[in-house]
């Protein structure tokens, strides 16, 4: 069924004030360089604000490739390349710190059985269903 617009809480809409032109470059080895040049609503360069260098690279895993982005604070292509590879370091220790903290938080949930509490009725031995075996998400 199809939301009716005056059931929307938002709507999504583009600030014309926060307009980027966007531009990729890369080596073809490492990674990517994406340059966001701020632009008004007329597509003219705003050189009121700054330009922002985003580093794109991937992690290589046993379960295949992991996207890392960072943004790299320089002030030009060049010493954006230059930077690359100390922030895509960063990045790369970060998303382990983080996969190996979502790995302990998996390890250590807690798995509750589907059917309640014991003492309901349908329920097996020690009042967990299907004789107490754990069900695994």
């Amino acid at each position: 069924m199809a939301q009716r617009p005056e059931d929307r809480t938002t709507e999504p809409k583009m600030d014309p004030a926060a307009l980027y032109r966007e531009e990729l470059f890369t080596d073809r080895k490492v990674g990517t360089i994406r340059t966001l040049t701020p632009v008004k609503a007329d597509g003219s360069n705003d050189s009121s604000r700054q330009v922002v260098y985003v580093g794109e690279a991937q992690l290589l895993t046993s379960m295949g490739a992991v996207p890392i982005t960072f943004e790299i604070d320089a002030a030009s292509l060049n010493e954006a390349v230059k930077k690359f590879s100390e922030h895509a370091q960063e990045a790369v220790e970060r998303t382990v710190k983080d996969i190996q903290e979502l790995r302990r938080q998996a390890a250590s949930s807690i798995v509750v059985p589907q059917g309640g509490v014991g003492g309901m009725g349908g329920m097996g031995p020690g009042g967990l269903p299907g004789g107490g075996k754990i069900q695994m998400p």
